[in-house]
This record gives structure tokens, sequence and C-alpha cells, in this order.
């Protein structure tokens, strides 16, 4: 079984910090999502280890959030093998501070969650400036945009040629609807840009509710295999969010069932090889 390196691993501990995009989410709204309920549930699944992604904690919280999750990284237990962590290239004031102190902490990457704000935020000369500065610092940065959106995301890619862009959730695309376009042709104009990689994630939450299977998301991931490559591509479960569709459980036996059907340099590609190169960590 090849392992599998998880670079989209949210944790939610509500009594550190708090979440409130989660409040109109039935299935996540009230829970803790911790690192015991996620080895529960993957155990034996052949998890190599994985990648804290920042949860979208508010505003106020969200850099207790990463020095919390950093306390959770130092246990050699935790299967934790980096962190990608949430920062503000919008705002020039603090920013260099925090990239330094989250630099000498290790983390492996960063992200700012684009879909919840104005595109004019990704367009203004400072974010793009502060993109560049993260890739001047050699680590990459998650960008997650809603399908609409890709036009805004290929922008910033090339504005921040530089810097390792990891585009998450295959670009967001509406599975529930059926529709490819015009996500199918901003996606091969993405993969145009040698500094972008797909996250093979998110994909199961996006189809109709009750609906999520291999059947429905074969046209997006044929897609994106097409126009990126296992050599640009990285697999995360994006757990708990995962659970709109059947779960973790169900999106692991899909992605071994995507894999299966690869050559083995391929599937290792995915699987954790692409990754270890992107977020320079090793399993």
């Amino acid at each position: 079984m090849i392992p599998l390196l998880d670079t989209h691993q949210h944790l939610v501990y509500r009594d550190k910090v708090t979440y409130g995009w989660t409040k109109d989410i039935p299935s996540l709204a009230k829970d803790n999502f911790t690192l015991e309920n996620y080895k529960a549930l993957t155990e034996g699944l052949g998890i190599g280890g994985s990648l804290f992604m920042e949860t979208a904690a508010d505003d106020p919280d969200y850099q207790e959030e990463t020095r919390f999750v950093n306390s959770l990284a130092n246990d050699p237990d935790s299967g934790l093998l980096g962190l990608i962590v949430s920062i503000r290239p919008e705002n020039d004031e603090g920013f260099e501070t925090w990239l330094n102190e989250t630099i000498e902490m290790g983390v492996v990457g960063y992200r700012r969650i684009l879909h919840v704000v104005p595109d004019e935020m990704s367009q203004s000369d400072i974010f793009r400036k502060n993109v560049r500065k993260i890739g001047a610092a050699g680590k990459p940065f998650d960008i997650c945009f809603l399908p609409g959106q890709l036009p805004v995301a290929l922008e910033l890619a090339q504005a921040c040629d530089n810097t390792s862009l990891i585009l998450n959730h295959c670009g967001v695309p509406n599975i529930a609807s059926g529709d490819l376009n015009p996500w199918r042709q901003d996606i091969e104009s993405l993969a145009q840009i040698p500094n972008v990689t797909c996250k093979l994630s998110g994909l199961m939450a996006y189809c109709a509710p009750g609906n999520s299977s291999l059947e429905a998301i074969q046209p997006y991931v044929d897609h994106v295999l097409n126009c990126f490559g296992p050599d640009r591509m990285v697999w995360g479960s994006d757990w708990p969010v995962v659970n709109l569709g059947k779960g973790l459980q169900e999106w692991i036996a899909v992605t071994r069932k995507i894999l299966f059907k690869l050559s083995t340099d391929e599937a290792t590609a995915i699987a954790h090889d692409t990754a270890k190169n992107v977020y320079k960590v090793s399993i």
C-alpha cells in the first residue's frame, strides 16, 4: 500500500480557538475534530503522515491556532509532519513579523482563503508583494478560490511566479450540477503556469448530497490529471469538511481506486512524492 501524505488535515479544538464559519454547517457546527479522532479514523488505511491545514479560525485567533497546533506537532507521536498556517498578505503591518515567527517555528507553508473576500484583495500590489516574500523565503502558498474566481487565481500565479502555489480542491468544481465549463478551460489555463500545483482534495463535498462517489468525480479527476499530470499533484483529505460527503474513510477508498489505475510512479507522485518536494517534508 502506497503511503498517503495528507496535505490538508484540518483540526478543530473549540476550547482553544473559534471557528465562526462552521456555525451553519450541521456536521461541523459543534464537535471537536482532534488528532486522536483523525488517528482513529485512519488507522490501517495507509496514512504516512499529515500536514495541518489552517482551519480558518476567526481573525483574532488565527495566530493562536498556529501556536497551539505547533505545540501538538512537538509530540513525536502526533503524525504531524508540518503546518500550513494562516497569514494575511493583504496587510503590511505585522506581516513580516508573523512570517518570521512562523519560519522560526518551522512551518512548511501558508494559506489565505480567498473565496470569502473580495477579488480585489489578491489583485492588490501589497498582497502580491507579500506572497512573493513567501516565495523568497522558500515557502509555498496554498490558494482556495471558487470556480468563478479561477481567472483571478491565474492572475495571481502570473504575478507571483517566484512562489509555489497550490490550488486547493482542484479549483472547487461544481460537481453537483455536472457543469464542467468554464472550470475545465480555466484549469487548462492554470496548468500552463509552471509554479502552480493542483491538490486532489475536497471533491466529495461538492457532489450532490448523498451522491458522493468515484463515478461522480471521475470526469473532474481525469481533467486535472490530464492538465497537471501526477508530478504536479498532491493529495489531501480535507477532513473534517470531507464529512459533507460520506466521510474520510470513503475518500481514502476512492483515492485508492484512482491511484490503482495509474502506474506505480504516477500513483506515488500523487500519494506523497510531489508533496514531499513542494512542502519540503519527508515520510
